[in-house]
């Protein structure tokens, strides 16, 4: 049986061109080159040097583009962003340092 992460790889998969992007969001290049200058999203490049992106990233363009409609500042966005980056480390820290106690315990046990 699949993992969570396994099962939903494909989302965070650096497959899908600007042009695509585009379609799928409706948002202009010139838009999403400057959410990118803005370090809101983060494309993979080709050895050519085209950007591609990830079905998450098509969400989280869609998103972005949301909150500025709504009055947000980039740099708003991206201070959000790092507090969510922020609270998902100390989740897995959390979560790590739980294992280990439990480990502990019962190998202690044995």
């Amino acid at each position: 049986m699949a993992t969570h992460s396994q099962k939903d790889a494909y989302l965070y998969k650096k497959v899908i061109t600007i042009g695509t992007v585009c379609e799928l969001t409706g948002l202009s290049e010139r838009q999403i080159r400057y959410y990118e200058k803005r370090k809101l999203i983060f494309p993979e490049r080709t050895e050519r040097g085209n950007r591609k992106y990830s079905f998450a990233d098509v969400e989280a363009l869609m998103d972005i583009a949301n909150k500025m409609e709504d009055g947000m500042q980039t740099s708003e966005l991206r201070k959000e962003m790092q507090r969510k980056e922020e609270k998902r480390y100390d989740t897995k820290l959390r979560e790590r340092m739980i294992r280990g106690q439990l480990n502990a315990y019962f190998n202690k046990r044995d």
